[in-house]
């Protein structure tokens, strides 16, 4: 579809590309908007906090570009690229993109949950790099590299699984009870579940497929203003999978509903680890290539991106402030501009 979509817009006129770049940017704001609305209609139907249902439902919808892209490059005999949109993913997620979302709105948070699913979060993270060591020779990891074998792929998907059980098992409230978190008194779309269901599934595409034409047509106006090559790479293509989580928590967030936003962030790091890497690797015979240099720079910053969110929410109480999302942006920032230097 991108190279198709790519393709296309090389032989439109400017002015059709900005008025497709317009539609776009329109379409995904709305498909947010709706996406949050039902989101919360869920999360206030089933007695859930918003933070589960976004760290599930939300999660496992707008990570499903990362998805498509890690797992085709699988097959097309690209597995490093899946790994590393994978890896970088987690980084712009948990730094950029929650940044963003405590900036606009600094939510309030259910210790109990946020911790609970933090720690999930970080775990997801280390397995990640433990799966992809060679510990048959681990003096190797920095002249060769590593790798995650198809089997490990499996597993991942396996706790994908158990996962998202354990996320709403957990949140149910028990008999008596009000969950932490829960507003009964928020309105929300009282139409039969299905429709809501429905709602949920076409707001979630069009989030996806609004993203998907958005990137190329931007990408393909900059290059016809002249703008370098090297901008383009660093701005669009960078958080180009990242951008339903993006879109989706800042529209969370200026609607009140920030804890969604956290909770989709956490919930997508997750994925990031046990979908996008389990099912890229699930679906190649020799699995995932870890290179030297992911041992050496994305692995460690991508574990303390992580390490730094978790110590942030520990040492916060009811509410993550703003200045912890300047933090957050702060070391999204550094963390870019020293892979730039480590690829120089």
């Amino acid at each position: 579809m991108d190279a198709f979509l790519t393709a296309t817009f090389q032989t439109l006129p400017l002015p059709v590309l900005l008025l497709i770049i317009i539609g776009s940017i329109l379409v995904l704001g709305k498909a947010a908007d709706v996406l949050v609305d039902e989101a919360v209609s869920l999360s206030t139907r089933w007695g859930v906090p918003k933070m589960i249902i976004g760290a599930t439902i939300v999660s496992l919808g707008t990570t499903l570009p990362e998805v498509s892209v890690s797992v085709l490059s699988a097959l097309e005999g690209n597995p490093g690229i899946a790994l590393g949109n994978a890896v970088g993913s987690i980084i712009c997620d948990t730094g950029l993109i929650l940044g963003i979302a405590i900036l606009i709105s600094p939510p309030d948070i259910d210790k109990r949950l946020v911790n609970r699913q933090g720690w999930i979060q970080v775990l997801a993270g280390f397995l990640l790099v433990f799966a992809a060591l060679p510990w048959t020779n681990l003096t190797s990891v920095f002249s060769t590299g590593g790798r995650i074998d198809q089997g490990t792929g499996f597993v991942f998907l396996i706790l994908l699984a158990v996962y998202i059980y354990l996320s709403i098992r957990w949140s149910r409230s028990k008999p008596g009870e009000v969950e932490a978190g829960i507003d009964v008194t928020t309105e929300y779309d009282e139409s039969p579940f299905w429709i809501v269901l429905i709602k949920l599934v076409v707001a979630i595409t069009l989030v996806i497929l609004s993203s998907k034409v958005l990137i190329p047509s931007v990408q393909e106006t900059a290059i016809r203003l002249s703008i370098p090559d090297s901008i383009i790479g660093a701005t669009l293509v960078a958080f180009g999978t990242s951008l339903p989580e993006l879109v989706t928590a800042i529209q969370a967030s200026r609607r009140g509903h920030s804890e969604l936003a956290v909770g989709n962030i956490i919930g997508a790091d997750i994925l990031n680890v046990l979908f996008v890497s389990g099912a890229a690797a699930a679906v190649t015979k020799n699995g995932l290539e870890a290179p030297v240099s992911f041992f050496t720079f994305y692995f460690p910053s991508m574990l303390i991106v992580l390490v730094l969110f978790r110590l942030g929410i520990v040492f916060s109480k009811d509410k993550i402030k703003r200045p912890f999302g300047v933090f957050l942006l702060f070391i999204y920032v550094l963390a870019t501009v020293a892979g730039f230097v480590f690829k120089g």
